[in-house]
């Protein structure tokens, strides 16, 4: 995996650097470019759910999308924020050609501005996009006098192969043209919701990959995935997300952990296929 982003020389950038290295991704060049590493403040009210204040200055680092790339991911700050938010649209939509694009908004009131601007960016990248995860207070944010999943079935129609809505401790809504999936969410003593919903998009990415519907050559088959196939990664993903919320912090489990957590509950991910209806 490789990611293009932007940190620099000091000590919160020594400790992205080791993070990163040491889960085996692939920094491109000129990522550690930035006068200073951007930072986020998490606060935690009773719930365990987060506020976030932030400090950043965001820039995409030289950044080519070729023939070896099958996913291109982008969401909520580095696709809205000026300069680089620019460069990430244009990243998406190039990249179309080799690789499967997925976004997640990830709506951060405090620093996108106004909501119609940010709207207007936002579904400018859904209608770009293959793949969306989107929870339901990103949709009531961007749409507050519509239900969120009217939000999401909208947004389905605009060319993504699948939408998902993710709906906290409840359930998780998925949207494909085969139909809705609504798919509850594990049960889970919850410490912190930090990094919940990364952990459920990059799982459910994982769940497309293993089911080989990702890449710009299985595009028609990733618009033909049915209900059970899509029920088969949101389980997936939700089961992922539900270890994060578990434990401190932004720490989302391993394939190997997520495998084992499923088989001590006695449930399985069988992988998603096309075909599946």
């Amino acid at each position: 995996m490789r990611l293009s982003t932007w940190f620099g020389s000091d000590a919160h950038g020594d400790l992205v650097r080791a993070h990163l290295t040491g889960a085996g991704v692939d920094l491109t060049r000129g990522s550690d470019g930035a006068e200073r590493t951007s930072t986020a403040l998490a606060r935690l009210d009773s719930d365990g759910a987060a506020q976030y204040t932030f400090d950043l200055e965001w820039r995409v680092p030289a950044t080519t999308v070729d023939e070896h790339v099958r996913v291109l991911h982008a969401g909520s700050i580095a696709a809205t924020l000026p300069p680089g938010a620019d460069e990430v649209a244009r990243l998406l939509n190039g990249g179309a050609t080799h690789a499967t694009i997925s976004y997640d908004p990830n709506v951060r009131p405090t620093i996108m501005g106004e909501v119609g601007p940010a709207r207007e960016r936002i579904e400018a990248l859904v209608a770009s996009a293959d793949v969306v995860k989107v929870s339901d207070e990103d949709l009531t944010w961007l749409y507050p006098e519509q239900d969120p999943i009217a939000s999401a079935r909208n947004w389905a129609h605009r060319g993504p192969a699948l939408v998902v809505v993710t709906r906290g401790g409840s359930e998780s809504v998925g949207l494909c043209a085969a139909g809705e999936v609504r798919d509850p969410s594990p049960l889970v003593s919850v410490v912190d919701t930090v990094g919940a919903g990364d952990s459920y998009m990059a799982a459910l990415l994982d769940a497309l990959w293993r089911a080989d519907l990702l890449g710009a050559s299985r595009r028609r088959a990733l618009h033909r995935i049915g209900t059970t196939g899509l029920r088969a990664a949101m389980t997936h993903a939700a089961a992922a997300a539900a270890l994060t919320v578990s434990r401190a912090g932004a720490n989302p489990p391993s394939r190997d952990e997520l495998e084992q957590s499923l088989a001590r509950h006695g449930t399985s991910t069988p992988a998603p296929r096309a075909e599946d209806a």
